[in-house]
């Protein structure tokens, strides 16, 4: 049997690949005479080739019709948002009408915490991980102290309980019991960005609601990455960013899951004129009437040119369906977790879990040693290294090396490529 370290063997998994004419499909970086192997899809997601026609598309409209352009034809900008609606819900496993592409990220998050967290004196606090996405974290604080509350007491952060810095299931379940009648919401990674551990969205949806608490989730790390199933496993809120694993571009448009028994609501929320009953909106009434589900917290009519490029990814996505592109990713960080435990187990260690189940398309690696250096002194030489051989991966404070092999452009010979440079590293050739 060919041994995985060999080119035979990587050749034979690609061949086998159903999805391998994928990367025919995106802008891959050169590098030299060839292209990069890149693996930094969890910080910005390549460029799609249909992206620029969709793009063009919106200019060539502008230049032609102007005003106009919100009328006519199938791409009319009036409804664009509508474009995105249902593919959208099929990559998170959502109904049409829980979704929206809107905002960023982290105005999403406020935006969903004006409605969602609602705090009491008896209930002021809200439980997330202790190292946290450093916005995730400045927003929480700042939406506690926006209430009157101080987050010392009432910004609870929960410290990791296994080696690396992940989490067990048990101490997310007893935090939430111990802190349960005290909680106003739970909010929770899908992926936590440093350590690249995914979460049971539905467990702690089930455990947050049973101490009475709303539960949202930040899925930056997850929306394009794992299978889904929010409308099921039925969170309150979840918001996720669209140039990661969705490919859409730098900054681009985001995303918001607003559980369906919300459509309707007497929550508050900040109001903006897109977000009224698209029936009556050009009334332009007095009044605010919250269109039904997720796209009642639009604000302003959607950025046209910026979600044309989501339109383009989500095709692709479409195409080949989450569950066949979960089903590649384990294969890719299957073969890079097997190469590193035969080839480098003394030069790197895998701080991601082990179990398929609990990591989409990332290994987080911490260097042990080699050319004479240790810890971060070694991994920021090696890292360094990788880039100057065309092999891109992502760096995190204090001493995390991300390497994120994404199912839909990366191959099993990228990841080969990566092992063999890091030996050029260790060995003094590179």
């Amino acid at each position: 049997m060919t041994e995985p370290y060999t080119d035979q063997y990587a050749a034979a998994l690609d061949e086998a690949d159903p999805l391998r004419s994928l990367r025919g499909e995106y802008h891959v970086p050169r590098h030299g005479d060839g292209e990069q192997a890149y693996f930094v899809g969890n910080s910005l997601g390549l460029q799609p080739k249909s992206a620029r026609a969709h793009v063009e598309d919106v200019l060539d409209k502008w230049a032609a019709e102007a005003v106009e352009a919100h009328f006519t034809g199938t791409t009319q900008w009036m409804p664009y948002h509508a474009l995105l609606r249902e593919p959208l819900a099929r990559v998170v496993g959502a109904e049409p009408g829980e979704v929206v592409a809107m905002n960023s990220l982290t105005a999403n998050l406020h935006f969903m915490m004006v409605s969602f967290y609602r705090p009491t004196r008896e209930r002021p606090a809200i439980l997330m991980e202790a190292g946290a996405f450093p916005s995730d974290r400045y927003a929480l604080e700042s939406q506690v102290r926006f209430h009157g509350f101080d987050p010392a007491t009432d910004l609870i952060e929960l410290e990791p309980d296994l080696p690396e810095g992940t989490f067990s299931m048990e101490a997310i379940a007893r935090a939430i019991e111990e802190h349960g009648p005290r909680l106003a919401l739970v909010l929770w990674p899908g992926v936590q960005y440093r350590s690249g551990q995914a979460f049971d969205v539905a467990e702690i949806t089930r455990l947050g609601h049973a101490a009475g608490a709303v539960v949202g989730f930040d899925l930056a790390h997850a929306a394009g990455n794992l299978a889904l199933r929010l409308h099921d496993d039925g969170p309150d809120f979840a918001v996720w960013c669209h140039y990661k694993y969705l490919n859409s571009g730098p900054g681009a448009v985001a995303g918001c899951f607003v559980h369906a028994r919300h459509a309707r609501t007497d929550r508050p929320r900040f109001a903006g004129w897109w977000g009224h009953d698209e029936a009556t909106r050009f009334r332009m009434g007095p009044d605010f009437d919250p269109t039904p589900g997720a796209e009642g917290w639009q604000l302003s009519n959607p950025p046209i040119l910026g979600l044309a490029p989501l339109r383009g990814s989500l095709e692709l996505f479409d195409r080949v369906g989450m569950e066949a592109l979960r089903a590649k990713s384990r294969s890719l960080t299957g073969y890079l977790e097997t190469l590193i435990d035969q080839r480098l187990s003394d030069t790197l260690r895998i701080a991601t879990p082990r179990d398929p189940a609990q990591r989409g398309a990332q290994l987080s690696l911490r260097v042990l040693e080699g050319r004479g250096l240790r810890g971060r002194e070694a991994g920021r030489s090696l890292f360094e290294s990788l880039g100057a051989q065309g092999v891109l991966g992502d760096w995190r404070e204090p001493d995390v090396i991300r390497i994120s092999p994404a199912p839909m452009y990366n191959s099993h010979a990228d990841v080969l490529r990566f092992v063999r440079a890091t030996e050029a590293w260790r060995e003094g050739r590179a």
